[in-house]
């Protein structure tokens, strides 16, 4: 791959626009996948849809503005962030199962065993995790099989037993550890469980691109950080109603977190110099990348 950002943007962004940016990224990936679901049928369709609703798609988001960084067509980007967004509500379905977190509520409403039950929630979760790699197999996605393979190799990797899974394996081992985590382990544990995917969607448009994804997965790693701890953060001090979901789970478990650990004030402390740090990796896009600086500090200032 080249060691420079791809070519030149063909419209530029600005500074106040990142809102209407995210409002239609959420548009596009639903449509996409509305579209990539239309002819399933049965009740896993129907959770499958179901469980592909709302939600922040910071994911879809990164992908989409990293593609256009580079001059990538949007039906490709749309594509890849569907195919992020399918990986991100299998893990949350699964998530939420009674061997996992347990969890009755999600994005406000109820969770998908709950709605329908436990094999319609785990067949529901399988089927989008196929779901993406099929997305991402199309050559619809990239006309070059090396670019395509390039997408699902790297997916797998940040959603596997590397990547988001050993991070949840390593969460669910910390709820019965007779120890609590150190704040290097949770920093690991969270790199895995959460930063993956977002580093993965961070780097997908440059990967989509054929440019040197190095600046961006510098920003979505730090991002990805940032977007945990705020998260730990909206868990002590947050509104559930805002939120979607029940709070107060890893303090009620005896869990260490970053707040934890940190205490509150050092952790939004540290989450505000990750997210310069993420505007700073940005540099060799100019002005072009305000949008992305825009969503880094969304990630700390978001109530939900």
């Amino acid at each position: 791959m080249e060691n420079l950002p791809g070519p030149r943007p063909r419209r530029t962004c600005e500074r106040n626009v990142f809102p209407q940016a995210l409002t239609d990224a959420q548009a596009r990936v639903q449509a996409c996948l509305d579209a990539s679901m239309k002819d399933l049928t049965g009740q896993v369709g129907d959770a499958m849809r179901y469980a592909c609703q709302g939600g922040k798609r910071l994911r879809a988001f990164l992908v989409i503005e990293g593609a256009r960084l580079h001059g990538v067509a949007p039906v490709q980007a749309d594509r890849a962030a569907a195919a992020i967004e399918a990986i991100h509500a299998y893990s949350l379905i699964h998530d939420d199962l009674p061997c996992m977190d347990d969890d009755a509520l999600r994005r406000g409403r109820p969770t998908v065993h709950i709605k329908w039950d436990e094999a319609t929630a785990v067949l529901a979760g399988d089927a989008l995790q196929t779901l993406a790699f099929e997305i991402l197999a199309d050559p619809a996605t990239a006309h070059s099989p090396e670019t395509r393979l390039a997408m699902i190799s790297s997916l797998t990797r940040a959603a596997g037993a590397q990547g988001m899974v050993l991070g949840q394996a390593l969460d669910m081992a910390a709820e019965t550890a007779d120890t609590a985590l150190t704040l290097d382990q949770i920093a690991q544990l969270q790199a895995c469980k959460t930063g993956a995917l977002i580093e993965w969607a961070g780097q997908a448009g440059a990967i989509l691109g054929d440019a040197d994804p190095g600046p961006l997965r510098q920003y979505a790693r730090a991002l990805g950080l940032a977007f945990q701890i705020a998260d730990d953060i909206l868990d002590v001090e947050g509104d559930a109603d805002k939120m979607g979901k029940r709070l107060g789970k890893d303090e009620a478990a005896g869990k260490a977190t970053f707040v934890s650990l940190l205490g509150l004030d050092t952790a939004k402390a540290r989450a505000a110099e990750l997210v310069q740090q993420a505007e700073t990796t940005l540099a060799p896009y100019g002005s072009e990348a305000q949008n992305l600086k825009a969503a880094a500090r969304f990630v700390i200032a978001r109530d939900s």
